[in-house]
């Protein structure tokens, strides 16, 4: 049973900031250690929601293997559905599967398709996501809610500012993302909010061939590095 909530002042609030850097530190050094020695990956996003046996909890799982077979490692979020299935992909192609897993009161917890010494946990939510941009090679967006969103539209920003150097973001699924790329393109676009292209850096697909296809001709003749 969750404790109920304490309402901090500001002191208290001021003395635990002080002491979470030691820990934010931490886990940004650990993370980096452990991240630097592993090798060029693609990160896999998705809900955590997902059944084994749903068609994109499947697809995620074929695209996973294919990227593996291609040569690349898969990082996903460690947790349940769309996450474990990218995991599970890798492992069954004997390639390089990584979770970063985070503390959450509900849905997260450890696949069994991460490898021993290739699962990361967190606590703060920021430290994990500069592991995924630092890391991946590219982003493959399977469908998902609130955190998928908000790790597609991270990438996008950091992309769009010159903040990370350009990698590839694929979307998977046209029946689930559709809507809101035309969104993106009449409204977003047309009102002037971004430029004609920004819509360069996403891409739409739904097969597996597809997603490997574009990572495949985007790093040829590229050097596989870190993002920043």
């Amino acid at each position: 049973m969750r404790k109920e909530q304490h309402h901090k002042g500001w002191n208290e609030i001021k003395t635990n900031d002080s002491w979470a850097i030691f820990k934010i530190m931490g886990e940004f050094v650990s993370g980096f250690e452990k991240m630097s020695a592993i090798g060029p990956c693609v990160s896999i996003f998705g809900s955590a929601r997902t059944k084994e046996g749903d068609p994109y909890y499947e697809l995620a799982t074929s695209i996973a293997k294919r990227i593996s077979e291609a040569g690349y490692g898969i990082i996903t979020g460690g947790g349940p559905g769309i996450m474990e299935a990218g995991n599970r992909g890798a492992h069954l192609a004997g390639g390089t599967s990584v979770g970063l897993n985070i503390d959450l009161p509900f849905e997260q917890h450890n696949n069994p398709y991460i490898d021993a010494d290739k699962s990361l946990d967190f606590d703060y939510f920021f430290v994990r996501k500069v592991m995924f941009v630092k890391y991946s090679q590219g982003f493959v967006v399977m469908p998902g809610g609130f955190g998928t969103l908000d790790e597609l539209f991270e990438a996008i920003t950091l992309i769009q500012t010159n903040k990370i150097e350009k990698f590839p973001i694929i979307l998977v699924g046209t029946d689930f993302w559709e809507g809101l790329f035309v969104w993106i393109k009449n409204i977003m676009l047309e009102k002037g909010n971004i430029s004609i292209n920004d819509m360069d850096l996403i891409q739409l697909v739904d097969t597996e061939e597809q997603v490997v296809e574009i990572i495949d001709s985007f790093y040829r003749g590229r050097t596989l590095s870190p993002n920043f």
